[in-house]
């Protein structure tokens, strides 16, 4: 009995530290083996409304020869999100005149449970971000993501945590991308807050400089939007 408590706690120090060790190198950059530049598979993460809206003019930006495949997430109760995606999407021009490889090109579409609904209550609710956060590893798992991008509603949160998750256990570095809304000036929103507090982001951007000021490890980068 001794024994198996002694190996228990040893699996959870070495757990732990290898925890600390994937903090501690959070941000650093994407090594490519070959030294060469490759496309990343892109997950992006989409909310209602306004988070919709910021994230496809944050797309737009994006080089589409790097960034793909693109992978697209929104909670299963969004009905909008992803036919905003795909309408943005086959409205992209090529982007400079070199032969694309078009099987790099591709979008895909896809929901994830959402952890709490508008007026669930919270007692419910922990049992639905149980459900969301495996539900988001069963996704991620799937795609194989070298970068998440989301930018604050409450799907990306289970998102990042599978992605951060592989990490610790050593299946694949993940870049974790996130951008507060344009919306929150002088505080973060409940999403970045935990994101930023728990250390799992590799860039955690802001629009306003207030917030730079009151979380210091945040990039301001200035209007997006």
């Amino acid at each position: 009995m001794e024994l198996l408590t002694g190996l228990v706690l040893l699996a959870l120090l070495l757990f732990l530290t290898r925890i600390f060790w994937v903090v501690r190198f959070t941000g650093s950059p994407l090594l490519v083996s070959d030294g060469q530049q490759r496309s990343l598979r892109t997950l992006i993460v989409l909310g209602s409304g306004g988070h919709t809206a910021e994230m496809m003019s944050l797309v737009g930006a994006l080089n589409r020869q790097w960034y793909s495949p693109r992978y697209y997430i929104a909670a299963m109760t969004d009905n909008m999100s992803l036919i905003r995606a795909q309408t943005v999407e086959s409205k992209f021009p090529d982007q400079g005149n070199q032969a694309v490889d078009k099987s790099t090109q591709k979008s895909e579409y896809r929901q994830i449970y959402r952890s709490r609904e508008v007026g669930q209550s919270y007692i419910t609710s922990v049992f639905t971000t149980i459900w969301a956060f495996f539900h988001a590893m069963i996704r991620v798992l799937q795609i194989q993501p070298d970068v998440i991008l989301c930018n604050g509603p409450g799907t990306c949160l289970p998102i990042c945590i599978a992605g951060f998750l592989l990490k610790v256990v050593g299946w694949k570095w993940v870049v974790i991308v996130y951008v507060e809304s344009i919306a929150r000036v002088t505080k973060l929103s409940l999403t970045g807050l935990l994101l930023y507090e728990l250390g799992l982001t590799d860039q955690f951007f802001v629009q306003w400089p207030k917030l730079k000021l009151k979380f210091p490890y945040t990039t301001y980068v200035g209007r997006l939007m």
